[in-house]
């Protein structure tokens, strides 16, 4: 298993819109990069991903009550695509969608 390395050490950073749905149903949005969850807000962000090969990044939105909404997107090392947004399905159930956006 790889050690993991200290903060800051990656170059590469993807940035992800979370746009909010028109009915959140008091939803907080968590983005996960290679499995590993980062509470996240909505609007726009940046995040670390790995220099080297590629990753997954995923988003999936929780309450109190339940978690719907998940989508996951594999970026590859060489990708010209750094840019993506995440929507959310109008109901709380069923999976959304995370789409490469221009600047």
């Amino acid at each position: 298993m790889d050690a993991t390395l200290p903060s800051g050490t990656t170059r590469r950073r993807v940035e992800l819109r979370l746009v909010r749905p028109l009915f959140p149903w008091f939803a907080r949005p968590t983005v996960t990069i290679d499995g590993v969850g980062h509470p996240a807000q909505w609007g726009d962000g940046t995040w670390a991903v790995p220099d080297g090969g590629g990753t997954v990044i995923g988003v999936y939105l929780y309450n109190r009550a339940w978690r719907f909404g998940a989508a996951e997107v594999e970026v590859p090392a060489a990708d010209t695509h750094d840019a993506f947004e995440y929507r959310a399905g109008v109901l709380p159930f069923g999976s959304g969608s995370i789409e490469p956006r221009d600047h």
